[in-house]
């Protein structure tokens, strides 16, 4: 797409933001800006009005705690820059599969990033932070134009407590809910064993409100599962751990060859510096007026954007064995 194009598309994505939001709600993004201030070429390619709106949308729409939210991240990433992190920086944290993005998106268009519990092989939290935040990075540079959000997909087939640990989970967690806010869709716990409930019942005090509704465990032998996965994907693109019937091994030269040429549209696109094309692109204006689920009590609930025709599906959330209607 050239440049005017990509220029053109954000511009009508900021006017269709502007139009989902109150005049209540915009008056409050200008008021955020104020209490920003100046703001240097990359910290204006991130606050577009969408990225404000969400950390405003986080923060129940506070003028003050979004603000000083927004302030945090990017005292955040000025000090440990995301976007410059590269394939080769973090290739071999990679190279076991544990955590990709398929080349395929939900049917909602957000892109899916896959985590399998059993190939952590990590030697130090660091860099298994670093590839983490890497892989956030690349998911958001690939949203389409109507979508804001990222799918997880966790596989925990032949998982043992030995795959996770409480720093790497205590970790992640800040980073997601304090510089990502808005970014997680839904995650998919696929086939958790019940040796990892007292490990999530431990860490689920880590997750506000909005993050643990977003946290739905489900299951093959679960005859709502396969209507429930159907509803978010194709299921031919599907890998067949998660009951989908693609069987296409993760092949780690292709995916290095594909992550290498994301790297270039990542510098391109954060070199240009213009505050319209980066994160207007990338921040979607549907969703940012929908009303939040944070009020959804006992991880009980999907929002009416996560899947299709919602009220069809149920999901059995086996760690409290009660059904519970996606809506």
């Amino acid at each position: 797409m050239s440049e005017d194009l990509k220029k053109t598309a954000c511009n009508g994505q900021e006017k269709m933001l502007a139009v989902s939001l109150s005049q209540e709600q915009q008056t409050k993004i200008i008021e955020v800006r104020k209490l920003l201030g100046t703001l240097s070429d990359k910290e204006s390619v991130y606050c577009s009005d969408a990225s404000i709106s969400r950390y405003l949308k986080s923060q129940n729409w506070n003028v003050k705690k979004a603000s000083q939210m927004l302030k945090q991240s990017l005292k955040w990433r000025k000090e440990y820059k995301p976007e410059e992190i590269r394939w080769d920086e973090v290739c071999n944290e990679a190279e076991t599969g544990k955590i990709y993005r398929p080349n395929y998106f939900d049917k909602h268009g957000r892109p899916v990033l896959i985590m399998r519990t059993n190939r952590q092989k990590s030697k130090t939290l660091k860099e298994e932070i670093k590839h983490f935040v890497y892989c956030m990075e690349n998911a958001i540079l690939n949203l389409p134009p109507h979508q804001e959000q990222v799918i997880w997909l966790v596989d925990f087939h032949g998982f043992n407590l030995s795959n996770v640990s409480f720093k790497m989970t205590r970790e992640v967690s800040h980073i997601l809910q304090k510089y990502y806010p808005q970014r997680l869709g839904l995650a998919i716990m696929y086939d958790a064993p019940g040796i990892f409930q007292p490990f999530f019942a431990m860490v689920k005090v880590l997750l506000e409100q909005e993050s643990y509704n977003k946290v739905k465990f489900v299951y093959s032998n679960d005859q709502n599962t396969k209507k429930i996965m159907e509803g978010l994907f194709d299921m031919d693109q599907l890998e067949p751990a998660f009951g989908g019937t693609d069987d296409t091994e993760f092949d780690i030269n292709k995916y290095a060859k594909r992550m290498r040429e994301e790297d270039n549209k990542m510098h391109s696109l954060w070199t240009k510096a213009n505050p319209l094309s980066p994160v207007s692109q990338n921040v979607p204006s549907e969703s940012v007026g929908l009303e939040t689920d944070s009020n959804a009590s006992n991880n009980d609930k999907i929002s009416s954007s996560s899947i299709p025709n919602p009220d069809k599906y149920i999901l059995v959330n086996r760690q409290d064995k009660n059904a519970v209607a996606l809506a």
